[in-house]
């Protein structure tokens, strides 16, 4: 006989409501320093050491997001030997050819660290830190955290923060998860907060060219409950990521087929949003990289090639998650129950 699965049961304390409208046709204005056309914000994921591997303890090795990704799928308790060297090239080689590009061109980027990662390599975040570009939280581990208990995910989520704390002499101020649960977001907002420890963005979200303002399911059941005012509440800012600019797509199916593909990609979204930027509605653009991905030779040349494409343009504000988070704060600060 088989077993029916429960039906889902909504959480107010973690669960988001969706919202399928936004901003709508007329979208605010972001009002960007320099009036620039366009806020372009550039992530390293920075993984290596920190993904499902048997020598960490875990069941399986990773087997996803490498050069031969489907070919070798993940075994119990036995290494992935090919995996780990790919990985091991964006640890070794990748990121500093991605980082110097950068910092020649000026260009500062937010770091998404895992806290086990940056622990192997701590040299990536103190350069990152030094050049006055962001440390921000990916997570202590780059695992799946879908089926994680609350207590166990919290217990990682302090762990994420203190790894960056103890190495760059700062907590991150801004988290992104990717391979979450349905609760996490709420979780790393209560972890925060018990840890006393700023929280001005989370980007676990695709929906929007520009960040934008939700609700903490905690506190809306706090004011519920009469337990707190709505101008007490801080609520969490939202600054989307990008599944769709990003070099990950490399490794998927119905992704990029050469390194040509991602150059196109990432001209076109940027000519799109620059346009609109010099139409009066500018927005931000954010661009995912991985060091083993767009830090291989055959690919970075393309990614070089953009950068300078982007330099030879006025008005672009290349900017750190953590500075658009805070222009955001204070050109549009927190309205309860509103964007």
């Amino acid at each position: 006989m088989s077993s029916v699965p429960k039906p889902f049961q909504w959480d107010p304390l973690t669960d988001f409501p969706r919202d399928l409208i936004g901003y709508g046709p007329n979208p605010p204005s972001a009002n960007w320093p320099n009036n620039a056309k366009l806020a372009l914000s550039l992530v390293i994921n920075y993984e290596e050491g920190g993904e499902s591997c048997v020598l960490n303890g875990d069941l399986t090795s990773e087997a996803s997001l490498w050069e031969s990704t489907g070919r070798y799928p993940a075994k119990v308790q036995e290494r992935a030997v090919n995996v780990e060297s790919d990985y091991e090239y964006g640890s070794r080689v990748g990121i500093w050819r991605i980082m110097k590009l950068f910092e020649k061109l000026g260009f500062k980027f937010t770091l998404y660290a895992v806290g086990k990662a940056i622990e192997q390599n701590p040299e990536v975040a103190l350069r990152t830190a030094k050049g006055g570009s962001e440390v921000a939280s990916h997570a202590y581990r780059w695992v799946n955290y879908e089926n994680m208990a609350p207590d166990e995910e919290k217990a990682m989520i302090r762990k994420g923060v203190e790894a960056i704390e103890k190495i760059v002499g700062k907590a991150p101020v801004g988290w992104y998860y990717g391979r979450l649960s349905g609760r996490s977001k709420a979780l790393v907002c209560d972890v925060f907060r018990e840890m006393g420890k700023p929280l001005l963005w989370q980007s676990d979200s695709y929906c929007d060219d520009l960040p934008y303002w939700v609700d903490v399911p905690r506190e809306t059941e706090e004011v519920k409950q009469g337990k707190r005012k709505e101008e007490d509440c801080e609520g969490l800012l939202m600054v989307p990521y990008s599944y769709d600019v990003n070099d990950f797509k490399f490794h998927t199916p119905n992704g990029f087929g050469g390194p040509g593909d991602f150059y196109d990609y990432l001209k076109n979204a940027f000519d799109t949003l620059y346009e609109e930027g010099q139409e009066g509605t500018p927005k931000m653009m954010t661009v995912g990289l991985h060091c083993r991905i767009v830090g291989k030779p055959g690919r970075f040349a393309d990614l070089k090639r953009f950068c300078e494409y982007v330099n030879s343009k006025e008005g672009v504000w290349v900017a750190t998650r953590e500075e658009i988070a805070r222009h955001w704060r204070e050109t549009r600060p927190y309205q309860y129950g509103k964007l």
